[in-house]
């Protein structure tokens, strides 16, 4: 006992360690970065990458992160406000870091989202004027999201990492996921018992249906349903089965409004729903109209899914193959395809499948996670040479690569339309359509 008092007065004797004092430099900003950070030139000539600015401002921005040619942190005091600054309507707004644009209108934010689609494709596609045509906003920029991820603390309660930490954010409400997540977090939040990671809500807004996973068992008990093993979503009029740890695009609230112009070249190949439109919905449509298919063609859907987009199509295709790495996505398609015996699909890496196939296509879909097309990829649909290729994207960083190795000697790129999946946050999807030389 006593040999342990002295370590521990040994311990209390010692200095502590000073607080960590945080570097803050003074930059005036000029521009907007690819991940939604505005971005500005110290005299040295560092480039500074400042979260929650606006171009043309003047601001104190809190270093995060320093290396020998830029810096990267994020607005603490704004010294000279642009007029299109707004006050965010989230009190988490810069906390949670999951949004990026709650500060400015809704219009700015499109114009950012469009010259950055256009900025990725001339500098790292080296397009010189590429054929952008104008990017295809929400009708209404807050409850769209059909998913929440959410951390759980050792006391139970669901909030989001914490920008810039590894902290938990606790979170009673998110103004982009749709109402009845919100519900359902509220009934779920302070009655998880035991350790567990991570809770995902799902919810399907024409569907109705409601997933929490995994199964907790205490909400069971408390009649809250939970662990369900897929939920449904309905796009275009087509119901998909999508298993809990299944991707299907984020923004699939319906809202009444026409088909904006110019982003289709003939009228809508499936019909309008009546409850309007999600952005999902038009990214379909998007996709459908640049394919152009007669009935007669054979398409290749690469990156799949569930079916999405393979099944949209099916009935303007002869044949349909869609290949896709989750076993459970594709579990989920071939259930989903049930009626459409011309579609088939195959488990696996695109990479390894598609110069296995050895089939002619006349049109080819791809539809890639963040990371883009791998290199065998690219050098399989080089030598299939499809007339027709439509690549859907959620990167403009990956996208403008690709399009350079695919454009390099095969193709030309005919168009690209922008479509705001993500409003309020920096991601934003493209569709880009090629033609064969």
């Amino acid at each position: 006992m006593d040999e342990i008092s002295a370590d521990r007065r040994a311990a209390s004797s010692r200095p502590r360690r000073p607080p960590r004092q945080f570097e803050v430099v003074e930059v005036k900003l000029d521009s907007v970065g690819q991940l939604g950070e505005c971005v500005g030139r110290l005299p040295s000539g560092q480039v500074v990458f400042a979260s929650f600015g606006l171009p043309g401002e003047t601001v104190a921005v809190e270093v995060d992160e320093r290396k020998s040619t830029y810096l990267r942190g994020r607005v603490v005091k704004v010294l000279e406000a642009s007029p299109e600054r707004a006050e965010a309507p989230c009190p988490l707004f810069g906390a949670c870091g999951g949004c990026s644009w709650q500060h400015v209108s809704y219009e700015r934010e499109l114009s950012y989202k469009q010259a950055i689609v256009v900025d990725q494709l001339r500098r790292i596609g080296g397009f010189s004027a590429p054929p952008v045509r104008p990017i295809v906003g929400d009708a209404t920029p807050w409850r769209y999201r059909n998913q929440g991820r959410f951390s759980v603390r050792r006391d139970g309660q669901l909030g989001f990492t914490r920008r810039g930490s590894r902290m938990t954010l606790v979170v009673d409400d998110c103004l982009l996921m749709q109402e009845p997540i919100v519900r359902a977090l509220a009934r779920t939040q302070r009655h998880i018992q035991g350790r567990l990671h991570q809770v995902v809500i799902r919810h399907g807004a024409r569907s109705g249906e409601t997933l929490v996973s995994p199964r907790l068992p205490d909400l069971d008990e408390a009649g809250i349903p939970t662990g369900q093993p897929y939920y449904s979503e309905v796009l275009l009029g087509r119901r998909f089965q999508v298993a809990a740890n299944a991707f299907f695009q984020p923004n699939t609230r319906p809202v009444v409004r026409a088909v904006p112009d110019g982003a289709l070249d003939s009228p809508p190949s499936l019909p309008v729903p009546a409850d309007g439109l999600s952005q999902a919905d038009l990214l379909a449509l998007v996709a459908l109209d640049r394919l152009a298919l007669d009935g007669s063609d054979a398409l290749l859907d690469a990156y799949s899914g569930v079916g999405t987009f393979a099944l949209l199509a099916a009935s303007r295709a002869s044949r349909v193959v869609g290949i896709e790495e989750s076993v459970a996505a594709v579990e989920d398609a071939r259930l989903n395809g049930a009626d459409a015996p011309g579609v088939v699909f195959h488990a696996g890496r695109v990479e390894v499948i598609l110069p296995r196939l050895g089939e002619h296509f006349d049109a080819v879909l791809l539809d890639p996670a963040r990371v883009g097309c791998a290199p065998d990829t690219l050098g399989a649909l080089l030598q299939i040479r499809a007339p027709t290729l439509v690549y859907a994207s959620c990167d403009p960083a990956t996208l403008a690569r690709d399009l350079r190795i695919l454009c390099a000697s095969v193709y030309d790129l005919a168009d690209v339309q922008p479509i705001d999946m993500f409003p309020r946050t920096y991601h934003v999807e493209a569709v880009a359509t090629l033609r064969l030389r």
